[in-house]
């Protein structure tokens, strides 16, 4: 037996490999298409490029993991099916569930390791992915202008013909355009016929050297009707320096672990705390607002003595129905004046602190949907191989045909209902423990199902429990032909 497990063990691991390698690659390739414009035409060095693949590669893991896990384990039972091995062994008296024995003990170290590598490696790899992107302007200040096309760099767009030296700092045919404080449109322009770009790795300051240019200015004229006798001002220089700040763009630097946490960049225990945290802050925000619209609601007795008829109040024991009856026109007009005030007040504040406790519930149920996706990852390895497994054994087909066919079906299918359900929980539209494990509630009975027709030799569509009905009903609207001699 120890043959057997030893040699199934071999063929999954082979198939395994060779599958998770080949996605990986896809998924990488898919990495760079959705930021090849961060990568293209910035002059990265290899160094660099391939940093920022290595830390954008873990969190290719979720998804490229339970995809090779369920096509390799539909290859690996289909090829066992289709050479006949699976009927050697039930004929020797292995069943399929010993056979998987094995397989499922390296599929639930493989789950635990997938849930060490989600918790620990993941967040890792995320805060160094995202504060690379911020600080790739401060790594190498000349990346940060495309050379033949305008660049939005802080308070400038700035295009330059060709860039040159050892480190793209060297610029010629230079138009800048200075963005205006009142947005309303560019009111700055100067061009240069050279520059230079001045920096250091410690400042976050770039500074621009321009030499031999001109600076035009629009000047806004008091009158409006005056703004045709003045287009513009302009003026020229031998060396005009422009200190641009790329603080926005490198708010953190890469090897300085003090950053703003986000949810994606968290333990489970970091996780835990932070929501306990966020829950306390959200429920003390929505007590002490429950209580400040309570008070605003309330009638001052000032104001009500100061409106009402007292001799008339004291004389009636009991308040009429219409309130208002008891004051004259002139205090029923202040009366509902103050009162419609009042709710339109109530209104706006009450919409405004809607709108930012839907943003906090957001970033709650955010960190409820990270927290949940490292055990999501580690139960999906699990799931996919009780469903690739009997699947392979049903089909009896190996190879790269059907197989690959039904695994892509599945995966869509959990990747669709897993992204719907996120998103579902982040507006608040189900629980983020329903939104985080709906695709595996849905499709471990899949699972169950599955691993139960092949334990019991059943295949995978009973046609006679579809074709049986059909066939009755059809036999009661359709008589018998009687045959005559």
């Amino acid at each position: 037996m120890k043959i057997l497990d030893k040699y199934l063990l071999k063929t999954f691991l082979i198939t395994f490999t060779t599958v998770f390698v080949i996605l990986f690659f896809i998924f990488i390739l898919q990495t760079i298409w959705l930021f090849i414009a961060e990568l293209a035409g910035k002059d990265l060095d290899v160094g660099l490029v391939i940093k920022f693949l290595l830390f954008s590669m873990p969190r290719i893991i979720p998804l490229v993991l339970p995809l090779s896990i369920l096509l390799s384990s539909i290859m690996t039972f289909g090829n066992l099916a289709e050479n006949y091995e699976f009927a050697a062994m039930k004929s020797s008296g292995i069943s399929l569930q010993r056979a998987m024995r094995s397989l499922t003990l390296f599929i639930v170290i493989l789950s635990i390791v997938a849930f060490f590598f989600a918790n620990n490696v993941i967040p890792f790899a995320e805060y160094k992915f995202i504060n690379f992107r911020k600080n790739i302007a401060q790594l190498k200040p000349a990346m940060a202008i495309t050379e033949g096309q305008f660049s939005d760099v802080g308070y400038y767009n700035i295009k330059v013909n060709k860039k040159s030296g050892e480190n793209g700092n060297k610029l010629t045919g230079i138009t800048i355009h200075k963005k205006s404080v009142n947005g309303d449109g560019s009111k700055t322009v100067i061009k240069a016929k050279k520059g230079e770009l001045i920096s250091s790795e410690n400042s976050s300051v770039l500074q621009m050297v321009l030499n031999d240019g001109n600076y035009y200015e629009d000047i806004t004229p008091k009158n409006y009707s005056d703004r045709n006798k003045i287009p513009f001002a302009k003026s020229s220089f031998k060396k005009y320096t422009i200190n641009i700040d790329l603080s926005y763009l490198n708010k953190v630097d890469v090897d300085n672990e003090k950053v703003d946490n986000t949810n994606t960049m968290l333990t489970v225990n970091e996780l835990n705390y932070t929501l306990d945290s966020l829950n306390k802050n959200f429920k003390t925000e929505v007590a002490s607002y429950s209580e400040n619209i309570s008070l605003r609601t309330i009638i001052e007795n000032k104001t009500f003595n100061d409106l009402a008829d007292k001799e008339l109040v004291r004389k009636r024991k009991t308040l009429p129905a219409d309130i208002l009856s008891l004051y004259d026109n002139k205090k029923k007009s202040e009366i509902l004046k103050t009162a419609s005030s009042n709710l339109s007040s109530i209104g706006y504040s009450i919409d405004g602190s809607r709108t930012n406790l839907q943003a906090k519930q957001k970033n709650i149920n955010n960190h409820l949907l990270a927290f949940y996706d490292k055990f999501v990852i580690a139960f999906a390895c699990f799931m996919m191989f009780f469903i690739g497994a009997p699947l392979g054994a049903i089909i009896r087909k190996g190879g790269l045909g059907l197989p690959i066919i039904f695994a892509v079906l599945i995966f869509i299918t959990f990747h669709f209902i897993n992204t719907f359900g996120k998103r579902f929980a982040q507006e608040n539209g189900m629980t983020p423990f329903l939104g985080a494990w709906m695709s595996s509630f849905i499709l471990t009975p899949l699972a169950i199902l599955l691993t139960y027709r092949a334990t019991n030799d059943i295949g995978l569509i009973n046609m006679d429990v579809v074709l049986a009905p059909l066939q009755k009903l059809l036999q009661k609207f359709i008589p018998n032909k009687k045959t005559t001699t």
